[in-house]
């Protein structure tokens, strides 16, 4: 009988030491006694960062709104002529200028005014961030009601932005598509270059990059590898946008357009390798489970399969993919973010083999698993 109760003496401890944790008497004495005090001090700190976090968010929307950080990479400014350029009364300026020096992305002055900070210059570096920041005021409508979100009652409006998740290829207003094919291209870059430091090509004769939106993947991959052939899937609505995108990239020559919608459609034959760069977590597990098996039946033997997106950290959970993109995904209705091992096994699933995992430079931006079609 002890050898049978072993085993559930440490949750049994793990969960006392747990119910102490959370007496409020206990973290008054913590935040006192010398050997702990430090531990509670860092503890509160970190839960009130978590609790305002909703704050930053928006202050960091409304400096992006107002193009606080662009009129600051021009030099220095008091926070008066700010507000004047934007509109604001002068002490709410100050207001928000101070918090973006508090979130580090500003820098205040000893003279009293505001300079951008090694952070903010960053994120004006990043391609597509702005545009994103601005497109969250849907996805904070959304998780207004966060229970409501989880117990999947009610619409949700990323769910209209999103419409082409659906499948419902020909009835996507056409300026819809147009507004999250330039969102989806703007953010591409960091992801096609994470992506290409993962996976070589070098062996690949001819890519085909399904769910490739306005080709901005494709582009860089062209660049990465000019003796390349290349054609680009997606449906008929989003395509026109990819002509323009890969001229300017001069790559135009090497690339096949393929109008089709990769759930009602058959994928062309001829390439060696197919990417799906930032499909499967838009999707259900029954859509990506019948996408791999016609990418599997596509595929000559020896043929490579490339994922690349946002992936949960699985049994490690991440704090940005297991609550970013998930909580997206799920507003989005239909998607779902999966750890690179439930990919592997759905990849293991529609056949493939030599499934493989690369380690990810940003995680945040995007992770990697590729497989092979043996035969």
């Amino acid at each position: 009988m002890a050898d049978a109760a072993a085993p559930r003496s440490g949750p049994r401890l793990r969960g006392a030491l747990a119910r102490l944790i959370a007496r409020p008497a206990f973290q008054a004495w913590a935040a006192r006694f010398p050997l702990t005090r430090g531990m509670a001090r860092r503890d509160g700190a970190e839960i009130f960062h978590i609790v305002q976090g909703f704050v930053e968010a928006q202050a960091l929307g409304a400096l992006v709104q107002l193009d606080v950080l662009d009129r600051l990479s021009d030099g220095p400014a008091q926070g008066s002529a700010l507000a004047q350029v934007c509109g604001l009364p002068p002490e709410n300026m100050q207001i928000l200028c101070q918090a973006g020096a508090a979130m580090g992305l500003l820098k205040r002055r000893r003279d009293g005014r505001f300079a951008l900070a090694r952070k903010g210059a960053a994120l004006l570096g990043v391609p597509g961030l702005r545009q994103m920041i601005a497109h969250h005021g849907a996805f904070y409508r959304d998780m207004q009601d966060p229970v409501a979100l989880l117990r999947g009652k009610g619409d949700t409006e990323l769910a209209a932005f999103w419409p082409y998740v659906f499948g419902a290829s020909g009835a996507v207003d056409p300026q819809v598509t147009q507004t999250y094919s330039d969102l989806m291209a703007d953010s591409q870059a960091l992801v096609a270059q994470d992506t290409l430091a993962m996976v070589g090509l070098r062996d690949v004769r001819h890519l085909m990059d399904v769910g490739g939106g306005s080709g901005a993947f494709l582009s860089a991959v062209g660049r990465a590898y000019p003796d390349l052939a290349m054609t680009l899937v997606d449906l008929p609505a989003v395509l026109p946008g990819a002509g323009p995108r890969l001229g300017r990239a001069g790559v135009a020559g090497r690339v096949t357009l393929h109008p089709a919608s990769f759930r009602d459609d058959p994928l062309p034959q001829g390439a060696d390798a197919i990417s799906l760069i930032r499909v499967l977590y838009d999707h259900q597990d029954d859509t990506v489970r019948a996408l791999l098996r016609k990418v599997h039946d596509t595929l000559p033997a020896g043929g490579r399969l490339i994922v690349s997106e946002p992936m949960s950290g699985g049994a490690t959970p991440d704090r940005i993919t297991d609550v970013y993109f998930a909580f997206y995904t799920l507003a989005m209705g239909t998607g779902r973010t999966r750890s690179a091992a439930r990919i592997a096994e759905l990849c293991e699933e529609a056949g493939f083999t030599d499934i493989a995992i690369p380690r990810a430079p940003r995680p945040y931006v995007t992770s990697a698993v590729t497989a092979v079609k043996l035969s």
